[in-house]
């Protein structure tokens, strides 16, 4: 029963990109220098992300990748739960 994610490529932070994001709610995750440092739910994806280029540990990612969901906030936990035991119960770096 459970949702399945169909994430967007891998998107370079560009105005280009950012733009076409859409406003829809959603669960992202940021990635530089092959590491996932945040993975976040919103009601906005576009307004999210880009106000995630402000933040301190996150303005250092490189890419970003968006899945659009209304469920944003179980299937964010359920990737959070996956990341953790795949990295002896770790939380991604900007969390």
């Amino acid at each position: 029963m459970s949702e399945d994610i169909k994430w967007s490529d891998w998107l370079d932070f560009s105005q280009e990109q950012i733009e076409k994001t859409p406003e829809l709610p959603g669960v992202y995750m940021m990635h530089a220098a092959m590491k996932i440092l945040h993975i976040g739910s919103t009601d906005n994806l576009k307004k999210s992300i880009t106000e995630s280029l402000s933040a301190n540990c996150v303005c250092d990612a490189k890419r970003f990748r968006y899945f659009a969901t209304p469920s944003h906030n179980e299937i964010r936990e359920r990737i959070l739960d996956e990341y953790k035991k795949k990295h002896d119960g770790k939380m991604p770096l900007c969390m």
